[in-house]
């Protein structure tokens, strides 16, 4: 699979729709569908921008595996997947979902576009990594220097993909979305139930959602979350597993948003967008983003994960300037894992690009690790 279908854009499949809504702390896939209709004259339609190709970095060897397959390789078999970076930034305010704002949640999404089969991974936000920018640091901070450009940049130059579709949303959507499909359902245990409602608290504060959104969460157990509470679940992070739990909880409401929406109908679906696209900052065409498809049920989320794995990982502070970060320890390890979860490729070759990177994170690091 070198020049190949894995790398397959939304350009090349402009009658293939995912919609795709992320907040602060999370990542929601509300609805993919296969088949457009018109635009809604009542829709609100999302902020889009058309990035420019040459802002978006590509690894020299992933670039010229996609030369290779449009003129003829293996991209133009029928089997392909469409990756989507999913950002969720700190945004109380509409301009600050284009940068300037650190994405506090990275997520990749990868669909089968043969099965409908949907992978999703957590990028930790403070892993140690090439910014994009050949500078070195807190993963998360890439968004915040150059929006989304430089943040598909960062995944792409450290993980050998080719992401040019993205997906960026703020505090708002979460709710709207959570609030629209009626609720999801979520387990929430007693460490949960001690941060959940001073989260509540917060997003009120830093928002113009109004107080009177807040409800106290009360006892544990499962239970349906109202978009504010199912926000402030998915912004937890002070129990045990710290950040790489809050990114577990975040894939949690991702698929409880999911399996909500297949309940509800495509009038009751397409109802909610004009309410959610408004939050929303992508550079996936609005007309593409408009009605779901009726065969919806094709998709669903089959595994998670979270980049760099726990064994090959450690948490170390790395001097006062780069504070507290998630440190690869073998980078290398970490893409071939990745290339195998996401396209089911064994033996993935890394590139020399992935190798000089990894060399970069081990000088830097390796002062610092006891």
């Amino acid at each position: 699979m070198a020049a190949r279908a894995k790398y397959a854009g939304a350009k090349s499949k402009a009658k293939v729709i995912i919609f795709v809504v992320e907040i602060l702390i999370i990542a929601v896939m509300l609805a993919l569908v296969w088949k457009v209709f018109q635009t809604t004259e009542a829709a609100e339609g999302p902020h889009l921008v058309e990035l420019e190709e040459e802002d978006i970095i590509i690894n020299p060897e992933i670039q010229e595996s996609l030369n290779q397959a449009g003129a003829g390789g293996e991209g133009d078999k029928s089997k392909g997947y469409w990756n989507i970076a999913l950002f969720g930034v700190d945004a109380v305010k509409s301009e600050q979902l284009y940068k300037g704002s650190r994405s506090d949640t990275i997520m990749i999404a990868s669909i089968n576009m043969d099965n409908g089969d949907i992978k999703l991974v957590s990028v930790y936000r403070d892993t140690y990594l090439n910014r994009g920018n050949d500078t070195y640091g807190k993963c998360n901070a890439a968004y915040a220097a150059n929006g989304a450009a430089q943040a598909m940049s960062m995944l792409n130059m450290n993980m050998d993909l080719a992401i040019t579709d993205f997906v960026t949303v703020g505090y708002h959507a979460i709710k709207e979305t959570v609030d629209g499909l009626g609720g999801i359902w979520i387990e929430v245990d007693s460490e949960e139930l001690k941060h959940i409602n001073n989260y509540q608290t917060s997003i009120i504060r830093d928002t113009d959602i109004p107080q009177s959104a807040y409800v106290a969460v009360t006892e544990t157990g499962y239970q349906k979350l109202n978009g504010l509470q199912a926000a402030a679940y998915c912004r937890i992070r002070y129990t045990a597993g710290n950040d790489f739990m809050r990114a577990t909880r975040q894939r949690e409401v991702v698929k409880a948003i999911e399996a909500q929406a297949k309940t509800k109908s495509i009038g009751e679906l397409t109802e909610l967008l004009p309410k959610v696209l408004k939050y929303v900052y992508t550079d996936i065409d609005e007309t593409d983003m408009v009605e779901l498809l009726k065969n919806i049920t094709k998709y669903s989320i089959v595994e998670e994960g979270g980049f760099p794995l726990e064994d090959h990982r450690v948490v170390e502070t790395l001097g006062q300037s780069k504070g507290s970060c998630i440190v690869p320890l073998n980078l290398e390890e970490n893409v071939v894992w990745l290339h195998e979860f996401l396209f089911e490729e064994k033996d993935y070759q890394v590139s020399d690009s992935i190798k000089d990177i990894d060399k970069k994170i081990k000088a830097d690091t390796a002062p610092y690790l006891k």
